[in-house]
Order: structure tokens, then sequence, then C-alpha cells
């Protein structure tokens, strides 16, 4: 069976359950392949209740003691009932499965299989498997994988459908020679590909997914270098010279540059009066004002004459550019003619738009990937600032050529990297640093606690509503796994608990990716507007508006995140003149758990936080909540595969000295596989 074919080709898998994979957006049976697990079940033998170690997943075998206990608190159900096995009592905990008080018989046996926690000396698990014993011992010392998965969709349903499609699916040859994949210790495709589904244990697993990473780095890689070839070739058509306008601009801000933005600004002015186009990053923390580098490079490029373009990921992000900028133009009589270009627009809005743009009318467009589409068409366009999510590579630069434009380009990151691999990735671009935050930026204040302290952290969150401020609460998950038992928090019954246990007043909603792009738009305008007081999410608010008005961030199952990821995400709060405060809540209360999130307390310095995150994270956090941020690799995490990483980028260089245009015989499937990948959509960044 051809990898292209559809899922539907798979036995067993009709309309319904071709839409669910739909949703994952699983098309093909290749897509399927390329789904790969997110971690592993390892269903170990059961332990005796006193052995139970809080912060582990483990299974003990014990009867139900007495009758389960239901109560409700408004919309929740939630049931508690004991289990004991002569060496200590576990008290049992179920969120809105009232169907269990039947079920669990007083003095049946089971084997109750979950993430132990603690309450002072009382041990407890919430919302545990259960299991006879066959059903167990079926499953037991198996590495089972779990995959990302979409309500009425279960693993088991999605195992069965991997498996069948190893079994009948026409794999493409090996493109690595005999000679590369000895040399770079790398085992073949397709066993990497089966092996990493259903692993015999935990070693072949391991040199399965370092196959697979190599794999996504070196692509990665490859296409970017072959991005720097391009764009170093680039002839500066748009030479430009400082005005007025930026001089006067920086006298009227309320606030000086800091020593760190004077030196990058002076970095993009020498870059835009070149003779070379300019392809350059601003890296630096969240709040250390990086957008004010960005108007100051397009206000530059309108007082020379020339049109610029800024490119956000989201929406609403979009618009709130539009709007700071337009204020600024307002306030300090700035000599730009700003226009929005976002897909919600109406098609009279768009057209209108077009125009303003083609003309000349509108010397500074900004809005989403709407910018590239076809339909626009500039009148001089010379600059063009995106996110580090929409990293223009070489397509985009083509496409824009091809238009008679060749715009310098300037790439924003809040991402912070460790240097050793910045110059990996980021080997296309120039980078600039800005290492200093403003001075009147107050310190976020953090902790570190374990589960005990939610209640306090939701009065906490409670007051800071009541003096009319507003909190986030982010959780790994969207929602419950359907059949399958957990240890992550999701955002959809979370949000549930929250409305127990916060006052009724306070307005509580959730937001995930998975939302429709109009939903998420419209949350995210809500809590900006303050129409919602807390809003439980996903990481999706990483790339997030600047609400200046929230103060808190509470993080649910911590330990699961990168440093880095969890230094970006608190840099969302304490954005305005109030104290941020972030909570970080670890499941996992070991004393090396809780002491590698405290790093998070002792600076709030995002280059040294994510050095630190490179030395400490290791094989032991592979198959937890991955790293996210702006490299969106398949299976790949730069901190945890850094290694990997390092490995990659010197084969790249080694094959491109010896045979740049992988012409020689045995480096043809290479060249057709890295072509593959990089027109069937695979989110490289510089493709």
């Amino acid at each position: 069976m051809d990898r292209n074919a559809l899922v539907t080709e798979i036995k067993g898998v009709g309309e319904k359950t071709r839409q669910l994979f739909a949703k994952l957006n699983i098309l093909t049976i290749g897509d399927l392949l390329a789904d790969y697990p997110r971690d592993y079940d390892n269903f170990k033998e059961p332990v005796k209740i006193e052995k139970a170690s809080p912060g582990e997943v483990c299974a003990v075998y014990g009867a139900v003691c007495g009758i389960p206990n239901e109560k409700r608190v408004r919309s929740l159900a939630i049931l508690n009932v004991n289990v004991s096995d002569g060496s200590g009592i576990l008290q049992l905990t179920f969120f809105n499965m009232p169907f269990l008080k039947k079920t669990l018989k007083q003095g049946g046996y089971y084997i109750f299989r979950g993430l132990v926690r603690s309450r002072g000396t009382i041990k407890l698990m919430e919302q545990p498997g259960i299991f006879s014993v066959d059903q167990y011992r079926a499953q037991e010392n198996q590495l089972l994988p779990r995959y990302g998965l979409t309500k009425g969709l279960t693993n088991q349903m999605v195992r069965k459908c991997v498996r069948q499609a190893l079994s009948c699916c026409e794999f493409e040859p090996e493109f690595y020679s005999d000679g590369f994949l000895a040399e770079y210790g790398l085992m073949p495709y397709r066993d990497a590909v089966e092996t990493v589904h259903f692993p015999e244990d935990y070693d072949a697993l391991l040199k399965a997914r370092r196959r697979l990473v190599f794999d996504e780095f070196f692509v990665f890689i490859f296409l970017m270098k072959k991005n720097k070839e391009f764009t170093e070739q680039l002839k500066n058509s748009h030479k430009m010279t400082e005005t007025e306008d930026t001089k006067r601009f920086l006298e009227q801000i309320p606030f000086p540059l800091t020593n760190a933005q004077n030196r990058v600004w002076q970095e993009i002015r020498d870059d835009m009066g070149s003779n070379y186009c300019m392809n350059r990053l601003v890296q630096g923390d969240v709040g250390s004002g990086k957008t004010i580098l960005a108007v100051l490079a397009l206000l530059m490029t309108a007082a020379n004459g020339y049109q610029g373009a800024l490119m956000a990921p989201t929406e609403v992000l979009a618009l709130q550019h539009f709007e700071t900028i337009n204020q600024y133009r307002e306030d300090y009589g700035l000599s730009v003619r700003p226009v929005l270009l976002v897909g919600a627009m109406t098609a009279g809005e768009k057209r209108e738009a077009y125009g303003k743009i083609a003309s000349g009318e509108a010397n500074l467009i900004i809005g989403t990937h709407a910018l590239i589409q076809e339909k626009v068409q500039y009148h001089s366009l010379a600059l063009v600032v995106t996110d580090e999510q929409h990293r223009f590579g070489v397509k985009q630069r083509e496409f824009l050529a091809g238009k008679g434009q060749n715009p310098h380009i300037l790439v924003m990151s809040a991402t912070p990297i460790p240097r050793t691999l910045a110059i990996i990735l980021y080997g296309d671009l120039h980078i600039s640093v800005v290492d200093e935050l403003p001075a009147n930026r107050l310190p976020i204040k953090n902790c570190v606690v374990g589960t005990v302290y939610r209640s306090k952290a939701y009065e906490f969150i409670a007051n800071e509503v009541e003096k009319g401020r507003q909190a986030y609460v982010i959780c790994p998950q969207v929602e419950a796994e359907e059949g399958e038992e957990s240890s992550l928090e999701n955002v959809v019954d979370y949000t549930e608990k929250l409305r127990s246990a916060l006052p009724a007043n306070v307005r509580i909603t959730y937001l995930h990716g998975k939302m429709r792009s109009a939903e998420k738009k419209k949350i995210m305008g809500d809590f900006v507007s303050h129409a919602i007081d807390v809003l439980v999410s996903t990481t999706v608010i990483e790339v997030g508006v600047n609400v200046p008005n929230t103060t808190v961030m509470m993080v649910e199952n911590a330990e699961r995140f990168g440093l880095a990821q969890l230094h970006q995400l608190r840099g969302r709060v304490g954005r305005g003149e109030y104290q941020g405060y972030c909570i970080f809540v670890s499941t996992n209360e070991k004393k090396e758990t809780m002491e590698r999130l405290r790093i998070l307390n002792k600076s709030n310095d995002g280059f040294y936080i994510a050095s630190e995150d490179l030395k400490l994270r290791g094989p032991g956090e592979l198959f937890g909540v991955r790293q996210s941020g702006d490299f969106s690799f398949r299976i790949g995490d730069i901190y945890t595969d850094a290694s990997v990483l390092q490995q990659a980028s010197g084969a790249v260089e080694a094959l491109l000295e010896e045979d740049p245009a992988l012409e020689r015989p045995d480096h043809l499937l290479l060249r057709q596989h890295i072509s593959n990948a990089a027109v069937d959509g695979v989110d490289f960044r510089t493709i």
C-alpha cells in the first residue's frame, strides 16, 4: 500500500474514524506512520501500597473498602473510595464517572494504575485506570505507545491502525548510504519507524528515536544552509539612510532605549544601508523591547519612501500590532500609513487593502501569512518583519523576488536558545541579542509547589481577580483521553474543576489549539477586553497578545515542560504596572524534579535558564510534553537532543563539502528525500 493512500484503506477505518483522524491532520497512511507516539505506558508489576511513591505512576492490587462516596460541586460529580492491600490504604478520586458507584463493589479486588500523590500522610490517585488481573497481565512489561488523541479516538484504536499500516505500507528505499549509516550509528529508516511505534525495549526505542530525530535535524539544517547560500547573494536594491523621523520618535517616547536596544538598532541600520539585503534575527526575552526595534526599522523604511510589512503569527496579535502602531502614529506624528490584512476580513475590506498596497498609499502593511498571498501586489516592498513562527525561507523570498522585490528580512524571536545551538539553528541569519530588560520592568515573583498547594493558589487567583486583575492557568493536554488514565491535567476538565473551586462570579473559559481560528480569536479578544477573568489554556498562549492586566500564571504538570518553555510562558504576565506572579505546580515532588524547577526562582534571565535546561534535560525526559517554541519539529527537541543536533550539523557540513549538489549516485535517494520533505509541507521553517 502506498504511503499516500487514504487512511480509509486500512481495514476497520470508516467515515467516522476518518473524520476523527482528520481532526489530528492524519489523512493518509504516511501521516499515520509519521504521527509518532508522544510517550509510552510501561505496565510494571503492581507494588504494595506502602511502597507506592508519590510522584510516580504505578499499579496496586487491592480491595475496595466500603461503599464509594459521591458528592456534587456544582456541575462536577466527585466519587471517592478507599482501597487496601493490607500494607496501607489508598484513596481514589474519580471525576464525572458516577457509574463507578455500581462497578466498584465493596470487597472486590482490582488493579488500579495511576499517578500516586500525597496529602499529608494520605496517599491518593485521581482518575486511575481500573483493570482485572487478566487484563493487566496481558499488558505487563510492555512499552505501549500513547498518541495525541481527540474525543472518540482511543490509543487502542490508533495502535491497531498503525499495526495494519506497518504490515502493508510500501516504505521509500533507505536514503542514506550504508557507509553513512555506519559512520553516524543510525538504524535503517523502516526499522526505526516500526520500532518507535512498537519497541521491544527501552534501548531499542532510544535507537529508533535517535534515527528519526537525526533525519529531522539533518533535513532542516541542509535546507537552512541552502537558504543561506541564496540570501547571501542578494544585492541590496533598497539602500536606506536614517532620517529625522526615527530620531524624533526616539526623543518623544516616554522611555529611553536600553544599551542592548541601542546596539541592535545600530546593527539594523548598518544592514539596511549595506550592499547586501538584511537577513537578521533579533533574539530576546519576552518584554525586552524587540517590538520597538521593529517599529523603528519600519519607520525608517517608510521615511526612505518604501513599504514595510509586519507579519504576525495570529490575527489577534496582528490587530494588536496595528492598533499599537496607529496609536504611535497619532501620538508622535509618524510618517506611516498603516493598513491591516488578515484572513478574517471581508472580500470588500481585502480589495480596499489590496488597492492601497498596490498604489503605495499604504506604506506599512500589518497582517498574518495573508501578506504573501498571490493577490497582494506591492508597490515598493523593502522590509518584511516576521515573528519566528513565520520564518521567511527560500520559497517566500523567491516568491517576492518574482514580483521584482528583494526585501530586507528582520526576524523576531523570544525563544532563549544557548549560543552553541543558536549558531546551528540560525545559521542562515545574522544574530542580534537584546540581553537587557527595561529598567521599569518588575521581576516576576515565582513559586514551585506540589499539588497540596492548589487550594491556596486558587485563593490567590480569586484575590487577584477581586482586585480587577486576570490570570492564566496552563494545562499540558486539551481533553481527557477516552478509556485512558492520565497523570496530566487537561483544559476541558480542569475548567470545570476551577469553576467549582473559584467564586461563582469569576468568569472562566478555556482555549486550545484544536479550536477553530474564529473561536480562538473571539476568546483572546474577550480576554484582552476583560470579558474573561481566568483563561485555562494549553501553551497556545505562548505566542499570545499583550494583556498588561494579567498578573497570575499557574502552570499545572510543570515538571513535564522544558525550563525555557516555562520561562517563555511566564513572560505572558506582569507586563503592565502590576506585580506578576507565576505558580509552577509539580505532580512529581521528587527532590531532583523540584530542584530543577526551582532554577526558575533563581533567575529571570532566559538565556541562563536555557543553558541550565540544556544541561539538565536527558534521556529520562524524552517522552514528556515536548519543548515547544519556534522550531516545530515532529519528534526532535533542541534541548533533549542537543547532541544529535550537533552531530547532524557536522554531517551536513561534511556532505556539502564533498558533494554540495548531492549529484553522486549514492546521494540521489537522499536528494529526492530532501526534495520531498521541502514540498510535502513538512514544517521546517526555512522551506
